[in-house]
């Protein structure tokens, strides 16, 4: 699962005081008739207003909370990892961007899921291998993040721990061993997809219930999603299920953070210690 991660000013134009017309006879006294107008133009208090005070503040307030709901709507969302289904490729405490664009809008785009319309709307089809936020069927307000293995008319079955996709096993090579954070070294292993994407899986025990499983067929316009911590994922072998295409979310993009999973972000003064840099800025897509 995975839980959620300035505006500019608006200036107003400067207003400009001047006179319509040019003197024409600087040097002659004026008349009465015309000395009144003049005198009281040039003694009239300038007119106040309310600029840079309260409204001016909630002015600037609601037009960054309204920018920042159409950039989380359409754009990117953050998220944060609190959970170790994705290890190694996502570690607890990670923070990313996912993008709403990259397969249309559903209502799941929308903030509490409004549901605004049916389906989904500029829809553009996953890959194979994309790691993707999605609602779980069943349990809408809750998002999760898992790799896409399997396509709608897919075959999907684990023998022994190795994926095999439309009955071809998924080539599989150890990759030598993952450390976490507190020094526990597991095996792990680079799965290459039929599409060429690859990426790290973990083996966590070589006899869990999810290593052999039966032959999935993936129904139409679902799609079958996995954990790359293969031992300790709940994901589509499981009670996750097919997941429909009007569940997706968006796609994961990119680390923005990382930092130890016992540490809160706002705590600054932990991170020399707790900040993971190698991670931030890593790209996911």
């Amino acid at each position: 699962m995975v839980d959620e991660t300035q505006q500019p000013r608006d200036h107003g134009l400067g207003e400009t005081v001047g006179e319509a017309g040019a003197l024409k006879n600087r040097d002659a006294a004026p008349t009465d008739s015309q000395a009144t107008p003049d005198i009281k133009a040039r003694t009239q208090e300038p007119e106040k207003t309310d600029k840079g005070g309260f409204g001016e503040t909630v002015k600037v307030i609601v037009q960054a909370l309204l920018l920042a709901l159409v950039i989380r709507t359409l754009f990117f969302q953050p998220f944060s990892i609190p959970s170790g289904s994705m290890i190694p490729t996502l570690l607890v405490g990670d923070y990313l961007f996912v993008s709403k664009w990259s397969y249309g809008y559903s209502r799941y785009s929308a903030p509490l899921s409004l549901p605004l319309f049916e389906g989904r709307i500029f829809a553009s089809e996953p890959t194979r291998g994309d790691v993707v936020v999605f609602r779980k069927p069943g349990e809408e307000d809750t998002d999760y993040i898992k790799r896409l293995v399997g396509l709608p008319g897919d075959r999907i079955q684990m023998r022994n721990g190795q994926l095999f996709i439309n009955g071809v096993g998924v080539p599989r090579e150890e990759a030598g061993m993952f450390v976490d954070d507190n020094g526990t070294e597991v095996p792990q292993y680079r799965e290459t997809l039929p599409n060429g994407v690859s990426y790290m899986t973990l083996d966590l025990n070589p006899n869990s219930a999810g290593d052999n499983t039966r032959e999935f067929l993936v129904p139409e316009n679902h799609y079958f999603m996995m954990g790359d911590n293969r031992d300790n994922s709940l994901d589509s072998r499981f009670d996750v299920g097919y997941v429909p295409f009007e569940n997706l979310v968006g796609k994961a993009q990119m680390i923005f953070f990382s930092i130890e999973d016992d540490v809160s972000p706002l705590e600054f003064w932990l991170w020399p210690s707790d900040l993971r840099p190698s991670r931030i800025f890593t790209w996911l897509g």
